[in-house]
C-alpha cells in the first residue's frame, strides 16, 4: 500500500471510529421533556434543535457572528456528555465536579479523532465553555433559552418536578442577556407568563 493511501485509510478510520462513539449521544438523557411525547429529549436531539435555532434567530445576537461557527460549536459542545451525562442546571451537587468530569470526557473523546480535527473539535468545545467571543456567547444563550421554551409549553412539567422556582431560573439564566438581549426580553415575558398562569412557582412548593 502506497504511504499515502495507508496514511488516508488511518484517518478515515479515525473519523469513523469517532463517528460511531458519538451515536452513544442519542442514549444522554436530559430533564427537558418533548413537547408532544411523554418522555425527556435525548442529547442528540437538543443539539440538532440548537443548531436549527441558530440559524433562525442569528439576527437576533448582539454582536455578529459567523453563522456556520455557531452550528458547529452547537452540535460539538455536549459531545462530552457522552462520558459525564447531563449534569442538570439547578443541581448545586452535580456542579461540584462538572468541570473536571467534561475536561476528561473532552480528552478522551477528541482525542478519537485525526490531530487537526481533535484540535479544532477541542478549541471549539473550550471556546463555547469560555464565553468570550461573540459565537459563544450567542451559543450559550441559545442554549439557555430553548429550555424555557420547552418549560413553558409544557406547562412547567419539569420546574414542577424538581420544585424550581422563579427566582432561580431568573438567576441562573441572566447570560442570556450576554449573547442576546432580545432573547433575554423574551424569556423574561414568558417567565413572567409561567408565573402568571401557574407553570412557575414563585415560593417553593410544600414537600
Amino acid at each position: 500500500m502506497h504511504p499515502d493511501s495507508e496514511a488516508s485509510l488511518e484517518r478515515l478510520n479515525r473519523q469513523i471510529s469517532f463517528l460511531l462513539e458519538i451515536d452513544k449521544l442519542k442514549t444522554i438523557f436530559r430533564r427537558t421533556y418533548l413537547l408532544n411525547a411523554d418522555r425527556c429529549e435525548n442529547t442528540a436531539e437538543h443539539s440538532w434543535h440548537l443548531a436549527i435555532m441558530a440559524i433562525l434567530l442569528a439576527e437576533y445576537s448582539n454582536e455578529p457572528i459567523d453563522l456556520a461557527h455557531v452550528v458547529k460549536m452547537v452540535l460539538i459542545h455536549d459531545l462530552v456528555e457522552i462520558d459525564a451525562g447531563d449534569t442538570y442546571l439547578y443541581d448545586p451537587v452535580g456542579a461540584v465536579d462538572k468541570v473536571e468530569r467534561e475536561r476528561a470526557a473532552a480528552d478522551r473523546l477528541f482525542a478519537l479523532l485525526p490531530p487537526d480535527q481533535e484540535k479544532e473539535f477541542r478549541a471549539m468545545w473550550d471556546e463555547f465553555e469560555a464565553r468570550v467571543t461573540p459565537e459563544s456567547r450567542f451559543s450559550a444563550a441559545l442554549d439557555r433559552f430553548m429550555p424555557q421554551l420547552h418549560n413553558y409549553h409544557t406547562e412547567g412539567r419539569t420546574w414542577k418536578e424538581h420544585n424550581i422556582t422563579a427566582d432561580r431560573v431568573l438567576e441562573r439564566n441572566t447570560s442570556i442577556a450576554e449573547g442576546s438581549v432580545q432573547l433575554w426580553e423574551w424569556a423574561q415575558a414568558l417567565l413572567n407568563d409561567a408565573v402568571a398562569k401557574g407553570f412557575l412557582a414563585v415560593k417553593p412548593l410544600p414537600k
